[in-house]
């Protein structure tokens, strides 16, 4: 829980915060002490500041209700200390960390949820896309744990797949789909450009023929030498036709749909320095019946 790089620092919060405590409750000691300035008789006198005529400053001691107050919490703060983490490496009587409390929160929610996930688990994914009511459940999942790279509509960005359309690296099956969630996918588009497998004219002449596989020109190279090229260092990944090989990933280079973009800018940058996107795993922390439901949703989105 504790990622001290030495004891020092430990005990340095613990002389800190012991220390504070200590010198509040001198402080309150000291408030609460009729220290003013008396009188010939010993009676309490100003400090010598009046304004408008008759408002005069005193310096007598706080009331005992206010000091009580500070004592109460300067004693809720020494409780607290005890029982919880607060002092340098010392975890707490009660041995409480946030790890423990989200662990006890994720059971009792399982224990109360579950089985409203798990009613679906054994139902098909093609079945689950017509139950509107698996859908919704699949929907506030998908919001909860996807927006941040998909967004909201499922649209996707710059790096982050469209779930709306049917164009799928991996797959577009159920089965691979609940593969990706649940184990994630790890992404490698190698750089080609440089001093590696292709000169700058290459890039240019590759970056053409890809275009032309989408029914597109480029204003720059010549797609005849940029097949010869594709062939010989780009098929393995996009196959002889351009249409990706899905058991490694590799794009269709033939539907005009781009995940880092479709300019020659965005082509060129990418021949050349390469693509590396990962889909973090989804399975363990989800579970099973949540996997499920999610997949059936996304299914849902391209599979109307």
């Amino acid at each position: 829980m504790f990622d001290f790089v030495s004891p020092f620092w430990s005990w340095f919060i613990i002389a800190g915060t012991g220390g504070g405590i200590i010198a509040m409750f001198i402080l309150n000691i000291w408030l609460g002490k009729d220290s003013g300035p008396k009188g010939e008789n010993g009676e309490t006198v100003t400090m010598g500041h009046v304004w408008d005529e008759d408002l005069a400053e005193y310096n007598n001691p706080l009331p005992k209700w206010w000091l009580n107050m500070f004592y109460i919490t300067l004693v809720f703060g020494i409780v607290y200390l005890i029982l919880y983490p607060g002092m340098g490496s010392f975890q707490g009587v009660l041995g409480w960390t946030q790890a423990n409390q989200y662990d006890t929160e994720v059971k009792a929610a399982d224990a109360q949820y579950g089985p409203l996930y798990e009613k679906h688990l054994k139902v098909p994914v093609a079945a689950l896309v017509k139950d509107a009511d698996a859908l919704k459940m699949g929907e506030r999942l998908y919001l909860n744990y996807c927006t941040v790279c998909h967004g909201s509509d499922a649209g996707g960005g710059p790096g982050y797949p469209n779930l709306r359309d049917e164009d799928w690296l991996w797959g577009g099956t159920p089965e691979q789909i609940k593969a990706g969630i649940t184990n994630g996918r790890m992404g490698m588009m190698p750089p080609k450009g440089g001093k590696t497998d292709m000169t700058e004219a290459d890039v240019q002449d590759v970056a053409a023929y890809v275009f032309s596989l989408s029914g597109r020109d480029a204003k720059a190279g010549d797609a005849a030498k940029g097949k010869t090229t594709f062939d010989t260092v780009c098929m393995a990944c996009h196959l002889p036709d351009g249409k990706g090989n899905q058991a490694l990933g590799g794009a269709n280079l033939t539907d005009n749909i781009w995940l880092y973009g479709g300019s020659e800018k965005a082509v060129h940058k990418t021949i050349t320095e390469g693509r590396s996107g990962k889909m973090p795993a989804h399975g363990e922390f989800l579970g099973e019946a949540k996997v499920h439901l999610l997949t059936a949703y996304i299914y849902s989105l391209s599979n109307k």
